[in-house]
């Protein structure tokens, strides 16, 4: 699912949102998320999961067309991990499309 795809789905749901109002929001709460995580702030939604940044040690690498090593400096990365309700729905709706194929 794109931005764009969530932005629709947000609109066709709540008929009373235009797709102008349903873009703001979807861009609000994503500028909001992404904004917390630049600050180190840790994002909870239950029953769907969790947004933290992680960091990355500096290490050495290579470079794959010659082989010469590389440093790699220290990263600060997003990190999501999804709540139990999230695993839990998705491994069963999966399950249900895969015995559906096989039927």
């Amino acid at each position: 699912m794109t931005r764009s795809d969530l932005v629709e789905e947000l609109a066709a749901r709540f008929s009373q949102l235009t797709h102008r109002d349903a873009e703001y929001a979807v861009k609000t709460i994503l500028d909001a998320m992404g904004d917390a995580l630049v600050r180190g702030h840790r994002i909870e939604i239950r029953g769907f999961g969790s947004f933290s940044v992680n960091r990355r040690p500096p290490r050495i690498g290579r470079n794959p067309r010659s082989g010469e090593s590389v440093q790699i400096p220290e990263k600060r990365v997003p990190h999501f991990k999804p709540g139990k309700a999230l695993r839990e729905a998705v491994d069963a709706r999966t399950a249900e499309l895969d015995a559906a194929d096989k039927a």
